[in-house]
């Protein structure tokens, strides 16, 4: 036998109550009183004649901090109301929470109490009494709940909710649907009068069914079991039975409630009441508060409202209600025993089995649906019962064969005998004793038998409904605990055996689980547990729970699966033994062995001349390889020793043994490395190998020891290079780590089965192969380059071994493999200057990010762009402008950092045809526009992208680049700016004016870099898109510069059609201008806008509308006068012009010709603006172009009276000599002056030096006989009086 003590977990979560007496006292007070206790354990009702105390759930922390749940009176009194009343039967019922946040947590507590007057009364946790109902008119015996439960199993009956009440010849069952809606509506009737003193509404009734039970002489308890529908057989059993051989059966079998009884003659008595037979009865519920209703079924139990006198209080109780009578119901079949008398019964919770007690001591197991006693247990008097329902784990059984299975149950009776002081629990049906404890003689055994009322099928989904509970009360010490069954064991035999090994690896998990354990303790116990478990596959389980454990010693694992193994051997030669868990731990133990004698070789101890011997290097020639390849090497050192972030699991300590058994498996007797794909095989690698590489182990007992472990050298080599390339920070800090290396490859290729005997050198060897493999799909550049510069050397020196040996004679060696070396080489050099480059860090405040990882894969997968691309990412995050980049390309880049262009030459120079300035400033330009997209509001990114595309040499390039970027970026963001700018509104493009400005100007350079290189593609031809010779394999997505060459060409005018629209728009942006652009164009025009720039559209031709020309004209003039005054200001303050600023006079010229507007009226308009604003010199440069000087002269005649009228008669400070000469001039140039509005003029204050030689100006241009050339003279002569004027 076996200690089955400790199976079950005694949880108390509720203790004594603080200061009660009852501790004091002797516990038989207890046998008198009426228990009950809430199934949510919450709520203990304890009542004794007409007294009563409710103890509610708390929460106390003791002093040492601990918190625990106890339980604490909450209220306490008298609960009778009648005279010589006394409380018989007591019954806590949770109500369910109707909210929708609800999880399955009762809302209140109901208590219902019976008296032996017949009256049940119903109370609230707090005492407070909501409703009495007076039923029947005898002592009430006992109250049962029955509540929802969720079906097991499809087809099974869902039982209603009732509350059952049993008088000595009368059974009352209540509608739980009926009993919780009155319920609920007392309880807030009598929250509303306690608050304010509302109206009172009459809740609903209360429906429910009174059955007299006849045959039957004395009736102690009862179960009410629902509703049951009969096979058709059992109907047709019945029917022969009771109506004999003739009986007539009905078609389909009646739904009836079934009632069980127990008692005396007979001892179990079964009744059947068919459904229908017996109409429900509606009685009326009088609430507590209600005042005056005589026929009232409820007595009014308080006075809350104040205005009932107590005589009219107490005649109002002692009136009876009237009382229905009951309906017959005859006993169906009993169990006949005259001398039995049962004294209980306890229905277990899924319906199918109940427990009955009698006064002979036994306890019997009733089958509730065949109506017999299946099995007796004797010895138990006063017995008192439970039910414990346990649902099987889902990790118990393998839901993946078949999940749709329901999950399986097991019924367990617990029977408390208080003669014995034991409490047992017993597997049924017909299971054995699973468990027995030594409790107390005074104890009571609480189990509720129903959960919460007012659940159904919709409310209950999701949640989690609270079990029923078995608790045992001990009045000496106060403890109340539950009872806790595992579900295995309704599994087992009467031997108990896999219980039992399911005990013991429960308790080995526990173990195992607990931090602070001596190694010591840990192996005894867990040699102890292994070699206890009897069955094969728990035993394993046990075993692998043990090795996967982090915190046991590798010793302790060792001893461990020896001595099981060990015992399986001695159980082989007597028993059979099972062959895969023997296999199990051979394989594991030598593992084990493999570990300890690795970890033995890396410790420190070797002797030094040992390790010398170790690491002479059997190759020759890689100084040559390392003075080659070592200035980059140390740049790359250096670009990769900044700080950077480190995680604390990153960090290299010893290879965990679970991780070291995880990765290992013996396969038919030959130790493999599992392949996994989300394996890392690092640490394995590092543990196997760092040592040697770091010259801390014997590198020669080593590799013996891996070799005779059984594990091939094909895997031995994949883990040495796994460790040696993702470990690239160690092993630049190793100056010796390379020659370390070489000797290890020397090791492993000459192991037997590395290289195969047939290889003659002149084919690729597939060792080799796996080396170069390897480098070439490693992010590590230079740990990559360096491997693969090692093993070419010692595969140089076993291939010249290898002809020596054939010819005899020494010959310059050539092989395929070798060649295969030279590019591999090639290509790892490369990739290590590209990846120094892509190191750089990126400058504060730069759109940064992780440093970019390449390796010769990525880059062979990335297409002929790949290269190009890369680099373009760099030199975009590194901010780098067109003309920055150009001088670094032209080796002009002084002002450049170093590092920067050392390194961009460098890659350059590896990279002649892949980074040609042409395809790099393809990828540049590319780059930024597609940042820019991103990104609008950063409009440099698109000018720099335009600039870029600008430096492109050859047309065909800078063609289709420019065609990709207008048609994938810019078409769309163009077109919407325009429709919204006729529109008035420019917000929804996604950008600010700034933003806009920028794109615009974008724009119109995008589209001219586009028309030149269409007019220049004729002229040249296309160039071939090549890569250097060791990268010719590359394919993949296809380049830019690829893309771009394929591109369509354009139809010319088309181009030049949006560049005007463009340039029109970013003038209106440029000068705030009020424009609707497409307003300027015909219908022909606007249809032509946004199309293929490949396709043929139909153009404006001819001349256009004359209306259509002024409002262009118009626009034109707008720009320039906003030219002008930009002009102004800046040079008011003092701001140099840049050369974007004067290009808007010949925008506007070149506008004007397209637009067929006469330039020569903008060229007027334009020296009238400059002389308005008082920019003469630039004036007389535009007015050398004007053709038509009469009429110039005609308009700068005015401009000069506007002057001199603001001289003479509007300036501030009118001199007395101002005066005299206005009163000189000839009478019709005065008036002609005074008729001069000087307002017109932005800068009307101008020396009247500059306004002599403008009337110079317009009387060399207007011809003597023009009708205003006298007016000049006049105005010249008074011009000069007054410039002469002191």
């Amino acid at each position: 036998t076996w200690d089955d003590s400790d199976w079950g977990s005694w949880e108390n979560p509720d203790g004594k109550e603080d200061g009660e007496e009852e501790e004091q006292q002797s516990a038989p007070w207890l046998q008198d009183c009426v228990l009950s206790l809430s199934p949510c354990s919450d709520l203990l009702v304890i009542a004794r004649e007409h007294k009563a105390t409710f103890l509610s759930a708390k929460w106390r922390t003791e002093e040492s901090g601990q918190e625990e749940m106890t339980l604490t009176v909450t209220w306490s009194g008298t609960l009778s109301a009648d005279e010589g009343e006394c409380i018989c039967s007591v019954i806590c019922i949770p109500l369910s929470s109707q909210k929708r946040s609800s999880t399955g947590r009762p809302d209140w507590t109901c208590v219902v109490v019976g008296f032996s007057s017949g009256y049940v009364r119903f109370y609230t946790e707090s005492g407070v009494l909501l409703l009495a109902q007076l039923l029947h008119e005898d002592p009430v015996l006992q109250l049962k709940c029955r509540t929802y439960e969720i079906p097991r199993h499809p087809g099974v009956t869902e039982q209603h909710e009732e509350l059952s009440i049993l008088y000595p010849a009368a059974l009352v069952t209540i509608d739980g649907f009926s009993l919780f809606q009155s319920l609920r509506a007392c309880r807030n009737q009598v929250a509303r009068a306690a608050a304010a003193g509302s109206d009172v509404i009459q809740p609903p009734p209360l429906a429910y069914k009174k059955w007299g039970l006849q045959d039957m002489d004395k009736i102690t308890d009862h179960s009410s079991i629902g509703i049951t529908t009969l096979s058709v057989f059992d109907q047709m059993k019945n029917a022969s039975m009771l109506g004999g051989f003739h009986a007539s059966v009905k078609g389909s079998p009646p739904a009836m409630s079934q009632y069980i009884t127990v008692g005396g003659g007979p001892y179990t008595g079964f009744y059947y009441a068919i459904e229908g037979s017996s109409q429900p009865l509606l009685s009326h519920v009088a609430l507590a508060v209600a005042s005056k209703l005589t026929s009232a079924l409820f007595s009014a139990a308080s006075g809350w409202l104040g205005w009932k006198s107590k005589n009219e209080e107490e005649s109002v109780q002692k009136q009876k209600p009237k009382v229905e009578p009951a309906t017959g119901l005859p006993v169906r079949f009993g169990l006949p025993d005259s001398r039995r008398h049962g004294e209980s019964i306890c229905l277990s919770p899924c319906n199918t089995m109940a427990g009955v007690t009698d006064d002979f001591g036994r306890v019997t197991l009733l089958d509730v649906a065949r109506g017999i006693a299946i099995r007796m247990w004797k010895g138990y008097r006063d017995a008192q019962l439970g039910w414990v329902q346990v649902s099987e784990a889902r990790g118990e059984r393998d839901l993946a064969t078949s999940p749709s299975m329901p999950r399986r149950h097991a019924q367990f009776l617990v029977i408390y005998a208080p003669r014995r002081g034991i409490l047992e629990v017993w597997g049924t049906q017909h299971g054995p004793r699973v468990g027995a404890f030594t409790v107390g003689k005074h104890c009571r055994l609480l189990y509720a038998g129903h959960r919460l009322m007012g659940v159904n099928s919709v409310t209950s989904q999701g949640w989690q409904i609270h079990t029923q509970q078995v608790c045992l009360f001990d009045p000496v010490n106060g403890a109340l605990r539950a009872v806790t069954i595992p579900f295995h064991l309704a599994l087992s035999d009467k031997k108990s055996e896999r219980a039992k090994d399911m005990h013991l690896l429960r308790r080995l998990t526990t173990l195992l689980r607990s931090r602070e354990v001596e190694p010591a303790l840990l192996e005894s116990e867990a040699q102890s547990v292994l070699l206890d478990i009897k069955h094969p596959a728990i035993k394993k389980q046990a075993l692998e729970s043990l090795l996967s454990n982090k915190n046991a010693p590798v010793s302790c694992l060792t001893n461990v699966t020896r001595a099981l193994l060990a015992s399986l051997k001695e159980q082989g030669n007597t028993l059979t033994v099972d062959e895969s868990l023997l296999q199990f731990c051979s394989s594991q133990l030598k593992l084990l062995q493999l570990y300890t004698d690795v970890q033995l070789l890396h410790t420190p101890d070797i002797s030094p001349t040992e390790l010398l011997l170790s690491i002479q290097p059997s190759f020759s020639g890689i100084e040559e390889d390392l003075a080659r390849v070592g200035p980059v090497l140390q740049r790359y050192t250096e670009m990769n020793s900044r700080p950077c972030v480190s995680f604390a699991q990153d960090s290299s300590g010893p290879l965990p043994v679970r991780t070291f058994l995880s990765q290992l498996e013996w396969v038919n007797g030959e130790l493999r490395v599992i392949k996994q794909p989300d394996t890392d095989w690092t640490q394995l690698g590092s543990f196997l190998f760092w040592g040697c590489l770091s010259g801390q182990s014997p590198l020669q007992r080593v590799c013996e020891t891996l070799q005779e472990s059984g594990i091939s050298p094909q895997q031995l080599l994949s883990l040495l290079l796994s460790g040696w390339l993702n470990k690239e920070k160690d092993v630049l800090k190793y100056p010796d780590a390379v020659s370390h290396l070489g000797t290890l490859l020397s090791t492993l290729s000459s192991m037997k089965g590395a290289v195969d005997e047939s290889w003659d050198g002149q084919s690729v060897s597939p060792w080799w192969q796996q080396v170069r493999t390897a480098c070439v799909q490693s992010e590590s550049s230079a740990a990559a380059l360096l491997a693969a510069l090692v093993a070419h050397r010692v595969a140089k020196n076993s291939i010249t071994r290898l002809a020596e040996s054939k010819f005899q004679e020494e010959w310059e060696c050539v092989s395929m493999e070798l060649e295969q070396w030279v590019v591999c080489i090639k290509q790892l050099e490369d990739v290590l200057a590209l990846q120094t480059l892509l190191c750089l860090p990126s400058p504060q405040g730069s759109t940064g990010g992780a440093v970019t990882r390449c390796s010769v894969k990525t880059l062979l997968e990335s297409g002929r762009g790949g290269v190009a691309d890369y680099v373009s990412k760099l030199i975009f995050r590194q901010g780098m402008s067109p003309d920055v980049l150009r001088d670094i390309l032209q080796r002009r880049g002084e002002n450049e950092p170093l590092c920067v262009c050392s390194l961009l030459e460098c890659v350059c120079q590896r990279f002649p045809n892949s980074l040609s300035p042409d395809v790099l400033f393809a990828h540049c330009s590319w780059e930024n526009v597609v940042q820019w997209n991103k990104d609008p509001e950063v409009g440099q990114y698109l000018e720099w992208s335009v600039e870029f595309l600008k430096m492109i040499s050859n047309p065909h390039i800078q063609f289709g680049v420019s065609a990709m970027m207008w048609q994938t970026f810019i078409v769309k963001r163009f077109s919407a700016a325009a429709f919204l700018m006729e529109k008035v509104c420019i917000s929804d493009v996604g950008m600010g004016d700034a933003a806009m400005r920028s794109f615009l100007g974008s724009s119109v350079q995008l589209l001219q870099a586009l028309m030149e290189a269409d007019s220049a593609v004729e002229e040249v031809s296309a160039p071939d898109v090549c890569v250097e010779e060791v990268w010719g394999g590359a394919e993949g997505p296809v380049s830019i510069v690829e893309l771009a060459l394929d591109q369509r060409s354009v139809h010319y005018p088309l181009v030049q059609h949006h560049c005007v629209l463009a340039s029109l728009l970013h003038a209106a942006m440029t000068f705030s201008l009020r424009l609707k652009p497409l307003s300027l164009f015909d219908s022909k025009g606007k249809n032509a806008f946004f199309r293929d720039l490949s396709s043929i559209q139909l153009l404006p031709s001819g001349d256009m509308d004359h209306s259509l020309v002024a409002v262009r004209q118009e626009f034109l003039m707008n720009v320039l006068t906003g030219w002008v005054k930009v002009l102004a200001e800046s040079e008011e303050n003092g701001v140099k012009h840049s050369s974007t600023e004067d290009m808007w006079p010949s925008v506007c010229m070149e506008l004007s010709s397209i637009l067929q507007v006469n330039t020569d009226i903008l060229r007027r308009h334009l020296v009238c603006e400059l002389y308005n604003q008082g920019l003469d010199l630039r004036a007389e440069e535009v007015m050398m172009e004007v053709q038509d000087k009469d009429v110039l002269g005609s308009q700068l005649l005015v401009l000069t009276g506007q002057r001199l009228a603001f001289s003479l008669l509007h300036s501030q400070s009118q001199t007395k000599p101002n005066m005299e000469l206005l009163a000189r001039l000839p009478p019709t140039l005065c008036t002609w002056l005074k008729a001069m509005d000087p307002s017109e003029l932005r800068c009307p204050s101008v020396p009247l030096s500059q306004s002599s030689r403008l009337i110079n100006k317009v009387i060399e241009m207007l011809p003597e006989n023009h009708g205003q050339y006298s007016l000049a003279l006049h105005l010249l002569e008074a011009v000069d009086s007054l410039h002469e004027e002191p």
